[in-house]
């Protein structure tokens, strides 16, 4: 029985440590994206005028 509650304990932390790096990576994607973006932004409002 002690085996079994230990497996899946482990398959929950696992699961709940996937879950905040697939958000990490999200986050870290959208910052990217927005900076990337703002610096096209001004790259093109500056060459516009």
């Amino acid at each position: 029985m002690k085996e079994k509650v230990e497996k899946t304990k482990k398959i929950k932390i696992s699961k709940g440590q996937l879950a905040v790096k697939i958000m990490a990576a999200f986050l870290a994607i959208l910052m990217i994206l927005s900076v990337c973006i703002t610096c096209i932004y001004y790259f093109y409002t500056y060459f516009q005028a």
